[in-house]
């Protein structure tokens, strides 16, 4: 049974003073009186006075309870991000680093606290490090407070002891491979002035090693540790599905009990989507950075790559579709089983079923000017994000299968070679001028291999599918 997480505050109006932005990237229909956008992409549909509050500005400022209601309405639908009204102070924050033999990165993570957000209360968890003066010793010479676990209990268990024992009401977890960049603290802090909001994370980038490697570069700019550059709720299946633990900012009462200590990999996943499905609010701050030490030795990193992998049984287990490798809708499914398996018909077929759905939607899309360019074009979006998920999801967590398809025959070999090069290509696009195409696509391919490798060693040791399952429907 999953630890239960605190209950969200009956009141949590967002107070005076507190901004919204409506993203750049939404669309303003009829007359500002319609906003497309967020992730998962919707129509939000605004009445009369809440047209009239945004008035075709970007900002919203809270000065009453019918601004306020606007604001968290224009937040939740993910097409605005909060932006608080000042600095804020951190004297209710302390940091809490879990830390097993590794008095070197435990150095340079106090340095960096230190250097970033001043004499904040730092408390160690030493989980059972075989050299215990050594962690001590660190811990004095940066002013920290140590708390040991005699027995290692894993990650999880350290951080729930630093989580009972903090007093402020605000605790930022840190791990030992990891270094604060200037102003992290205070860009995730503001987020909490958000009394729904349980927890914030930052953007999580490659510390500078100067390591030369394909691996290295890839690392850089693909880690699966780095949420990407824009912001968000964290939601399943939303523009940030999930954070890592690895730098966190939490509401102390929010967390309850804490960690589940009986999940060794994807605890911070899991703890993250039982907050939102109580009810809390789980912000992404890609302007707050955190360095990581990346691994870049080839074996060590493939073998984490598959410890990740075999933690989505686990996650199925209990959260269920939130992991299905892939959403898709009824009609979007439809279309790409019509194109891939529908022979010489399959095209036409796939076209009729996308003008199907073309024509359903305009038909729903009323009061928002032209509604048939506006059908199509989101109908367009929605199939081709379906492709992409289906390609990545064949040579990442399907690849078993699909080599067994490939095995037996000439026209499938050449389908998932295709489609290994390209979701390679499309990865490695937006970074083309920072890493080479060669390396990338090959530790792309290693990359999912792993992952998809400890995926189906987690299923077939529970016995359970769901890690495997799509999902039909909109996420």
């Amino acid at each position: 049974m999953a630890p239960r997480v605190g209950k969200p505050p009956r009141t949590a109006q967002l107070p005076n003073g507190f901004c919204v932005e409506v993203d750049p990237r939404v669309r303003w229909l009829n007359a500002g009186r319609v906003l497309l956008g967020g992730a998962p992409l919707r129509l939000l549909r605004l009445s009369p006075t809440a047209a009239r509050l945004l008035a075709g500005r970007a900002t919203l400022q809270v000065c009453d309870n019918t601004t306020a209601a606007l604001a968290r309405r224009l937040l939740d639908t993910g097409v605005a991000h909060p932006r608080p009204s000042g600095p804020p102070g951190t004297a209710d924050v302390t940091v809490v680093v879990p830390v097993r033999d590794r008095p070197g990165g435990l150095d340079r993570l106090l340095a960096g606290v230190r250097e970033t957000a001043g004499r904040i209360p730092v408390l160690v968890v030493d989980d059972g490090s075989r050299d215990a003066l050594a962690v001590r010793r660190v811990c004095g010479t940066h002013g920290g407070t140590v708390v040991r676990h005699e027995v290692a209990r894993g990650p999880a268990a350290a951080r729930n002891t630093g989580l009972a024992i903090a007093t402020t009401p605000i605790v930022a977890l840190l791990d030992s491979d990891c270094v604060p960049l200037p102003g992290w603290l205070d860009r995730l802090r503001s987020h909490l002035d958000d009394p729904l909001v349980a927890a914030a994370a930052p953007r999580i980038v490659a510390a500078e090693t100067g390591m030369p490697g394909w691996l290295a570069s890839y690392e850089e700019v693909a880690s699966s540790l780095d949420r990407g550059p824009r912001e968000g709720p964290v939601r399943p299946h939303g523009g940030v599905p999930f954070v890592p633990s690895a730098a966190l900012l939490v509401r102390r009462t929010a967390l309850g009990v804490g960690y589940d200590e009986t999940m060794h990999v994807a605890e911070d996943v899991d703890l993250g989507w039982r907050l939102v499905a109580a009810g809390w609010r789980v912000r992404y701050e890609p302007t707050a950075l955190v360095a990581h030490e990346h691994r870049t030795s080839v074996v060590a990193w493939a073998r984490r790559r598959a410890f990740y992998g075999t933690g989505a049984a686990k996650l199925a287990a209990r959260h269920g579709s939130a992991v299905a490798p892939v959403v898709l809708s009824p009609w979007s499914a439809a279309a790409w089983t019509a194109l891939l398996a529908g022979g010489r018909g399959g095209p036409v077929y796939s076209a009729a079923i996308l003008a199907w759905a073309t024509a359903r939607l305009a038909n729903r899309l009323t009061g928002v000017g032209s509604r048939w360019p506006l059908a199509t074009r989101l109908v367009a979006l929605g199939t081709a994000f379906a492709g992409r998920q289906l390609a990545s999801a064949v040579v990442r967590h399907y690849w078993p299968i699909s080599l067994m398809v490939a095995a037996g025959s000439q026209t499938a070999r050449r389908v998932i070679a295709t489609i290994a090069v390209l979701d390679g290509i499309l990865g490695w696009w937006p970074h083309r001028h920072r890493v080479p195409l060669p390396g990338f696509v090959l530790i792309r391919r290693l990359d999912d291999l792993c992952y998809g490798a400890g995926l189906w060693w987690g299923v077939c040791r529970s016995g359970r599918l769901g890690a495997l399952q799509p999902k039909f429907g909109h996420a």
